[in-house]
């Protein structure tokens, strides 16, 4: 009986453990969106926003399983609601639905690990 209780203990103790890793690594691949999203705006750079896109998608799902679970939330998140803000004329984006595609292809591209570079647009400072 108590190698049985010990067991379950463990499992217990080691299912909260990679409860809370997942966790922490949401959170980070949460920030590193935020900050692709920031540098995005800060750089104001015409045709970098597929780079931006897949750089913040590829160093989220960097951090493990939590950052590639929060990215493809955030990036999710955001295209239906820019889709649904379009469908009720509430601000349209300008970006139709080809575009929401091809943004969508930037955000697996790199959160599949493939280099974000491959969408960086020539010109943009080093800084990003």
């Amino acid at each position: 009986m108590k190698l049985f209780t010990g067991l379950i203990f463990c499992s217990l103790v080691l299912g909260a453990s990679g409860l809370l890793s997942f966790l922490g690594e949401a959170a980070r691949g949460t920030w590193d969106m935020i900050r692709a999203y920031h540098d995005m705006r800060e750089a104001n750079y015409i045709g970098a926003d597929k780079y931006f896109h897949a750089r913040g998608n590829y160093d989220a799902a960097q951090r493990g399983p939590g950052g590639a679970w929060a990215a493809k939330v955030i990036s999710d998140g955001r295209e239906n609601f820019q889709r649904f803000t379009d469908r009720l004329k509430f601000g349209d984006s300008g970006h139709g639905a080809a575009d929401s595609r091809a943004d969508q292809a930037a955000n697996e591209w790199g959160r599949s690990g493939k280099d974000p570079n491959h969408f960086r647009p020539a010109g943009l400072p080093d800084k990003y």
